[in-house]
């Protein structure tokens, strides 16, 4: 029955299978205490469960889609992956729906997969667990249209391990799955930035909206969560921080909710196979029933001017 489903439905399907699978391996070895963490670059860590979860995304959906381009944040690894950890089966609910038109022909060469393991990994270093996502964006002819999120340690305080966690999923023109979605309060402004990567730019950028709250946290899937729950309306990033594969499930999911993910200056990104990975002109999003528009036009000319 699932080779009779359309390719991005099955690609979703697989990847919140994989995704939950991978955020076990992230409670695995936190369990264990043996984080194994390198320093990439500065204030860039990874740890051995970015490493081992992003084996076992990768090693997962290659088996099963062994023609499509999947491009993960840690590069790969040609180690062996213990077979326990190579999931190939799917998730039917996610199956049973009904693709939209536009995706029903599209073939490999249209499809690029984007795997973020374990995003919020300073966060996992520093014990802020509900701080961390697994993120395998889709995206379909450069843009971002299909995206699981998988938080590992969701409700981590309230309930037993074999209880932890969600995996919610979207797609653009669908809609989204395993997430009951709030809206922001409507009598105060509430924005979300970074926790880690805050400078100059940053903390303008806030002034010039003058805001009641501002939540700085860790993760861009987490950010975008904290839009979808209602928690805040905006998720600014005016800086170079952020990559491909932190943005394109969340924008993906955002979107099919309703919200919207671009540049500070309004602009969409792009996921097709050759473009550059670092997002150098900035994150923009906004909440279901927010003015994206008006956002854009508060962001400081200077700040547009340094990422343009």
């Amino acid at each position: 029955m699932a080779q009779n489903v359309p390719l991005v439905l099955r690609l979703i399907a697989s990847s919140v299978t994989a995704a939950t699978r991978a955020g076990k391996i992230i409670r695995d070895i936190m369990s264990r205490g043996e984080l194994g963490i390198v320093e990439k670059g500065k204030n860039d860590l990874q740890t051995e469960a970015d490493r081992s979860a992003e084996r076992c995304l990768m090693a997962s959906l290659s088996q099963q889609y062994p023609n499509l381009t999947i491009i993960g944040e840690e590069g790969g690894s040609h180690c062996e992956v213990p077979s326990d950890w190579i999931v190939t089966d799917c998730d039917h609910n996610v199956l049973s729906q009904q693709c939209p038109l536009e995706y029903i022909d599209i073939s490999n060469n249209d499809v690029v997969v984007w795997i973020d393991p374990l995003d919020g990994t300073a966060e996992y270093t520093q014990g802020l667990l509900d701080h961390v996502t697994v993120l395998v964006g889709i995206s379909v002819k450069g843009k971002a249209v299909g995206g699981v999120i998988h938080q590992p340690y969701y409700n981590y305080q309230s309930v037993s391990s074999e209880l932890m966690g969600r995996t919610l999923w979207g797609l653009v023109g669908l809609g989204i799955g395993g997430f009951q979605r709030e809206d922001p309060p409507s009598d105060r402004l509430i924005l979300t930035t970074t926790r880690s990567h805050s400078n100059t730019m940053v903390n303008t950028t806030l002034d010039a909206f003058k805001p009641d709250e501002v939540l700085r946290v860790g993760g861009a899937g987490h950010k975008v969560l904290l839009l979808m729950e209602g928690k805040a309306h905006a998720y600014i990033f005016p800086s170079k921080g952020c990559k491909k594969w932190d943005t394109c499930a969340p924008e993906a999911v955002l979107t099919a909710i309703g919200g919207k993910l671009t540049d500070i200056h309004g602009n969409a990104y792009e996921y097709h196979k050759g473009v550059e990975h670092p997002n150098l002109r900035g994150v923009l999003a906004t909440a279901r029933g927010v003015d994206h528009s008006s956002f854009v036009k508060k962001i400081p000319r200077e700040v547009c001017d340094a990422l343009s």
